[in-house]
């Protein structure tokens, strides 16, 4: 079966190289396949005003809806099948929309950006963008792996500081800049703010780092791919992005911020894929089984391995003997060396038009169910799927940062954690409130934190499974303590709009602690906090009072950022009693 299979992925991948659009013809689902543009919209529009438009007043099954740049009276709609399509077309078109008549048509799937790169120039003039320097020397791949990982390596840690710290002021510039345009009203709130913390909004403390900035990263998720020339199958990090024109992989040997026992695990897994007659998967043209290995690891030795596989054509039995044979490697065979405590296998399924959930493709195939760590004085189980902060070292400067911040030490407050994760924020300020509430969208990340809770001796928890958007107004009306305090730690996409309308409207939630990995991102979030009140924005503004940036990414370009929102008219009025 492999072998035949490698041999007409070869054909396939022949057939693929010059077609940008050879992608349409695959059976997996992509919104490209069935979209639409829309135009002659308003002047004024809110994106969530459309979809409700579109969804709840007219009914349509869309899946994805994205502006066109440069073009605010335009949009691409995407739909699942041509039949929807097609009805969302009859019913837009002509359709009166705010006094404005709107227009439907089908709209060209966008090219693939990798196939159309090598169109417009030969294969090797593309890759030099990659292969030399400007003085024609050829870089090396470790130098490579290095810019697209870690691209301060070679920078003093002092200077990576000062540089971060230099972003968040720029960061927090643009916040009050914004938070002003935005809310007039605030306006000589704002001014004073600004005379009093060199021009910023809010103060601004100094960046905080830990003394471990080598192999201090406990999860990575590595690619398994081809190298540069295509020859040899490797086990490591992306040399370019996609779009960029670059599928290869390069190794992970000299990369600082990954510790020995995961670079030890790696590469001997590389060796049984070598081994095996299963071609890498090919992201190009969707063929081929090898794709992903995550290794999460921890201050207590222990190590997780999820190996990710697409199936692609391969029966039950096919699967069942893979599995056999991964499980032996690691409990019997040259594997043994790598002491793998925790051992998965994960199925990469294809896009298709249901969302399924991912739970149901990991299997456990040796060892525990989740790997233990230590944070503070805790002891916290982390399951495959959990979130859990990729540097302990940060998380505990990064948790102690927002104790102080959020001055919590009352019987009095409720704290709610949302995104909580496996509960890690709220276990650490279990002790300095009255209760603590926990919302989170992976079950399994709940029962972590339920356990962590129950092991750690800590009572006056809860955690809910679901997303913050439908939960948090429940959650909300549970507290049964006079004061609510926050914490949000929102993927990089930033607080959904129901759950930010909900804490916004929270009579009882005075303090607000955000934050934020990508702190560019979470400025609109912060605006929307900040916002006058109007009909769909209830509740008192929350306004930023401090920040303080924490290096959780050495030798990276990222940090985290922490910011205190409070009420504004506690403010004003504490002022006005001073």
């Amino acid at each position: 079966m492999a072998e035949s299979t490698v041999a007409s992925n070869n054909i396939e991948d022949n057939k693929h190289q010059n077609n940008p659009y050879a992608y349409l013809s695959r059976d997996d689902f992509t919104s490209e396949k069935f979209k639409i543009e829309v135009s002659g919209l308003p002047k004024y529009y809110g994106i969530k005003e459309f979809k409700k438009l579109l969804n709840d007043k007219l009914h349509l099954n869309t899946c994805k809806v994205k502006p066109l740049k440069k073009k605010s009276h335009w949009m691409f709609v995407a739909f699942r099948n041509e039949d929807d399509r097609e009805r969302a077309i009859s019913i837009i078109d002509g359709y009166m929309w705010k006094n404005c008549k709107l227009m439907a048509k089908k709209a060209k799937a966008a090219p693939d950006p990798l196939i159309k790169r090598r169109i417009e120039a030969d294969a090797d003039t593309c890759n030099k963008k990659i292969k030399f320097d400007e003085n024609g020397e050829e870089i090396p791949t470790s130098e490579l792996v290095k810019s697209s990982t870690i691209p301060l390596w070679d920078v003093p840690y002092s200077e990576q500081l000062s540089f971060k710290q230099k972003e968040m002021k720029s960061i927090i510039t643009q916040l009050g800049e914004n938070i002003s345009r935005e809310n007039r009203s605030l306006g000589s709130w704002v001014k004073k703010q600004q005379e009093k913390n060199d021009g910023l909004i809010c103060e601004l403390k100094p960046i905080l780092s830990t003394n471990v900035t080598e192999g201090y990263r406990n999860k990575c998720e590595f690619t398994i791919g081809k190298s540069r020339d295509g020859d040899e199958i490797i086990i490591g990090f992306r040399l370019a992005s996609y779009a960029a024109g670059s599928t290869a992989v390069g190794p992970i040997d000299d990369l600082c911020h990954i510790s020995s026992r995961m670079k030890t695990a790696v590469k001997i897994f590389q060796n049984f894929v070598k081994e095996s007659k299963l071609d890498v998967y090919d992201p190009v043209c969707h063929t081929g089984f090898w794709s992903q290995v995550v290794a999460r690891t921890s201050r207590l030795d222990h190590l997780m391995l999820i190996i990710a596989v697409h199936p692609q054509d391969m029966t039950e039995d096919q699967l069942t003997e893979l599995k056999s044979k991964i499980r032996n490697f690691f409990e019997e065979g040259e594997g043994k060396e790598a002491n793998v405590t925790s051992l998965y296998f994960k199925i990469m399924k294809k896009k298709n038009s249901e969302d399924e959930d991912d739970s149901k493709n990991y299997e456990h195939l040796s060892g525990c169910l989740y790997i233990e760590e230590l944070l503070f004085d805790l002891k916290l189980r982390i399951s495959p799927r959990a979130f859990f902060q990729i540097n302990t070292h940060g998380a505990e400067v990064l948790y102690k940062a927002a104790i102080e911040l959020a001055e919590c030490n009352s019987e009095n407050t409720s704290f709610l954690d949302i995104c909580c994760g496996t509960g890690t924020i709220g276990l650490c300020f279990a002790k300095y409130c009255g209760e603590v509430l926990g919302l989170e969208m992976i079950k399994e990340a709940i029962t972590d934190a339920k356990e962590n809770a129950k092991r750690n001796n800590i009572t006056n928890c809860d955690f809910f499974v679901g997303k913050a958007e439908d939960l948090l107004k429940a959650v909300i009306q549970r507290t049964t303590k006079s004061e609510i305090i926050a914490v949000v730690d929102p993927p990089r996409a930033g607080l959904h709009h129901h759950a930010l309308l909900s804490l916004r409207k929270a009579k009882k939630l005075t303090k607000l602690l955000y934050i934020s990995c990508d702190p560019k991102a979470a400025i609109k979030n912060l605006i929307d906090f900040a916002r006058p009140v109007s009909k769909t924005l209830s509740g008192e503004p929350l306004v930023p009072v401090k920040a303080i940036p924490v290096d959780m990414f050495p030798h990276t370009n990222h940090c985290e950022l922490v910011i205190l929102l409070e009420r504004i008219g506690n403010l004003q009025n504490t002022d006005n009693t001073t």
